[in-house]
């Protein structure tokens, strides 16, 4: 039997792994029609995938390229033999997802892959809409959304919760040798990267750089909220949970004083329901009000391309530019990180 092209073993694969691995998706997606909640599990099963595979493997730019081939193959109705691939490859041919969405999600992991750092706040949004945002312009294509001004919402509450990861795990990331917060904030500080990462302290300036990407979420969180009323009815509920136990990740990390550096902020099952009871509410209140003027606010300029890709459809386009670029400079940092490895 076969769910939107996905069998039901696949689609059972992939509801177990977000049971377990992403665990506020799996909460929010519980509230989704099965229309969208089977494609959206498939979706974000591959995702998660995806990132794994890049952020707990060695060779993660040899990672990179595997994810580049699975994409290939998934495209060409060839996918790899895991049910993650079977799964969106069907959802791939089912909904004619253009191309260019999961390529952006690929050259994020491959930034990651290359250990990049953001100079600029800007620099952190464009990060963000590849790993997280490109998601959000994925699930308007699941449910049959092409309209540009939604898409646009869509991908500020994707950017929202990217940042709201970044807020809460900025002490995880530091200990791993990741920096994601804008160097830029750093120097204003009177910190360098090498100053940071050696020794992570929850001291006023770490803290006041958290607080000030919380701001940010929060002013595109409260943009996003005009885009769930684009939605088709039956999802608004679960956009609108989502939206809700993300945006309470971060008011959890200002509850800690900001200190995302010695402590993780965690959210209980009590308080994801009593989120999810918000999102009723919020969700009813979608056909009584009028559409906010928020609505047609310009996207963000680090989500435009994802807009336009999701507008055309292209389904059918090679990969992008940027992400050839992207995984030919990283191929080529691989190869010398080889022949040094060999000349040692």
């Amino acid at each position: 039997m076969t769910v939107h092209g996905i069998t039901t073993a696949d689609l059972e694969h992939c509801r177990a792994m977000i049971r377990t691995g992403s665990l506020s998706f799996h909460a929010a997606s519980r509230l989704l029609p099965a229309k969208v909640r089977d494609p959206a599990l498939a979706l974000y099963a591959f995702c998660r995938l995806a990132d794994d595979e890049v952020d707990e493997g060695v060779d993660k730019a040899s990672a990179v390229m595997r994810l580049r081939d699975r994409l290939d193959l998934a495209y060409a109705g060839q996918p790899r033999n895991a049910a993650e691939d079977r799964a969106f490859a069907a959802i791939v041919a089912a909904y004619d997802m253009p191309r260019a969405l999961p390529d952006a999600l690929v050259e994020g992991l491959a930034w990651d892959a290359q250990h990049r750092r953001y100079a600029t706040l800007s620099d952190v949004r464009a990060y963000s809409a590849r790993v997280a945002a490109s998601v959000g312009a994925m699930m308007c294509v699941l449910m049959h959304v092409r309209c540009a001004d939604t898409l646009a919402r869509a991908c500020d509450l994707g950017v929202a919760m990217q940042l709201t990861n970044i807020a809460r795990d900025v002490g995880e990331d530091a200990r791993a040798g990741r920096l994601y917060l804008p160097v830029d904030w750093l120097a204003e500080a009177g910190l360098t990267e090498a100053a940071f990462l050696s020794n992570p302290q929850p001291g006023p300036a770490q803290r006041q750089m958290v607080r000030r990407l919380l701001t940010e979420a929060d002013l595109l969180y409260r943009r996003s909220e005009a885009g769930i009323a684009g939605l088709p009815r039956s999802a608004r509920l679960g956009i609108w949970a989502a939206r809700l136990i993300y945006g309470g990740i971060g008011r959890q990390v200002r509850r800690q004083d900001y200190n995302s550096i010695t402590c993780r902020a965690q959210t209980t099952k009590a308080q994801k329901i009593a989120w999810m009871g918000q999102a009723a509410g919020m969700a009813a209140a979608t056909f009584l009000m009028p559409c906010p003027a928020v609505m047609y606010a310009a996207p963000l300029t680090e989500v435009a391309f994802l807009i336009a890709a999701a507008a055309r459809q292209p389904r059918r386009a090679g990969r992008s530019t940027a992400v050839l670029d992207t995984l030919a400079d990283l191929t080529r940092r691989d190869k010398g990180h080889g022949q040094d490895r060999q000349s040692a």
